[in-house]
């Protein structure tokens, strides 16, 4: 009998994401109304509104929550904004699939999310965003973001100080954005080049790295001062410059490193490829229509699905004379299409021909038709 070996990390992208016809898809359908009340109010305003998916439901995140992302779950987050000197909103949709989030939890979202598109007639631009290979615009709408170890169906909600368990946290940026990472409690983690907080839950400690900057400096600060609000007066800080640690800093750390090895797909520079995606003559292809760097708008056809493969990131664009299921399935082709690739965990956008906000997409063609 060979030996047990530890899952392998991001799983889901070797399944089939929108799982339209699956179980799942029965199940949700199954557990969810009618009209989804956590649709009720959405969309009204401009604003940040963001949703976990809890057992196939869709569950408000309380706004002091934002910008924390759980590695166990999935969210759905809906962008609604206007655009300068216009009164019409427009929105942008994007489900967040986190590296232990499961097969249940990212089918969900990947469902709910298109019911949402729905619910806001079509209006939404989609997007699909993994844990650390986020896009730039789901990046600015937090001034933190954070990676925390866990999920709904661990129960990480709150704990007494005197109950937590000890946590390592990286903070690791410059002063456009810095992100905090959870990661096991091992001093080998710990680095010159950034801040670590060490959360023993009564105490915090904050180790500054020797070639660390002030914008991660700061964000720990800024971290531990909400840490301090959230448990009441009831925890206490220090901080440590490396090299000068105490043993009572030391005592909490442990051997033992959980952490996967971090063996994400990196995107490397290539060639970018357009797709056109089709059911005519009743079977579903996959078809290359060219390779290079900028193409001509022209090849566009209005009656199917084209994928836009810049390595970077994906974008589905669809006709608006493209079949039901052609553009039912967007989120589903354009996943499965990165499974065939070396960056299968990049940002997927998907975009309905006439929508506004396509000017990332359109950069990539040249003006003449």
């Amino acid at each position: 009998m060979s030996g047990l070996r530890k899952a392998k990390k991001y799983d889901w992208k070797d399944s089939n994401l929108a799982m339209f016809g699956s179980d799942t898809e029965k199940q949700v359908k199954k557990e969810s109304a009618e009209s989804e009340p956590a649709w009720k109010g959405s969309g009204k305003e401009v604003g940040l509104q963001i949703w976990r998916i809890e057992k196939f439901k869709v569950v408000h995140l309380p706004k002091e929550d934002y910008g924390n992302f759980y590695s166990g779950d999935s969210y759905i987050i809906l962008n609604t904004y206007k655009e300068p000197d216009s009164k019409e909103l427009k929105y942008d949709v994007h489900f967040w699939i986190g590296k232990e989030s499961t097969q249940d939890e990212y089918g969900t979202a990947a469902y709910k999310t298109v019911e949402l598109d729905t619910y806001l007639n079509d209006a939404p631009v989609q997007h699909r965003e993994v844990e650390r290979h986020e896009s730039a615009m789901f990046k600015s709408y937090f001034e933190r973001i954070t990676y925390l170890k866990g999920g709904i169906a661990s129960g990480f909600r709150h704990v007494k100080p005197e109950e937590y368990k000890t946590r390592l946290l990286q903070f690791k940026g410059n002063k456009k954005k810095v992100e905090v990472t959870e990661m096991s409690a091992v001093a080998s983690k710990l680095n010159p080049k950034d801040v670590f907080i060490l959360d023993t839950g009564k105490m915090v400690f904050q180790w500054n790295g020797k070639e660390c900057n002030k914008d991660e400096k700061l964000k720990a600060v800024q971290y531990i001062q909400y840490l301090k609000s959230e448990r009441h007066g009831k925890a206490t800080s220090e901080s440590v410059e490396q090299g000068d640690e105490d043993e009572d800093f030391w005592k909490h750390f442990t051997d033992d490193d959980d952490d996967d090895a971090d063996d994400d797909d990196v995107a490397e520079d290539g060639v970018k490829k357009l797709y056109r995606v089709t059911d005519e003559g009743g079977s579903m292809k996959t078809i290359l229509e060219k390779e290079g760097q900028i193409f001509n708008k022209g090849m566009l056809d209005v009656k199917d699905v084209f994928i836009l493969d810049t390595v970077k990131e994906v974008f589905l664009w669809v006709g608006r004379r493209a079949s039901n299921n052609e553009k039912k399935n967007g989120l589903g082709y354009a996943h499965k299409y990165l499974q065939t690739t070396s960056h299968p965990l990049v940002p997927i956008t998907v975009i309905k021909e006439g929508q506004a906000s396509q000017g990332s997409f359109n950069s990539h063609f040249s003006a003449a038709a």
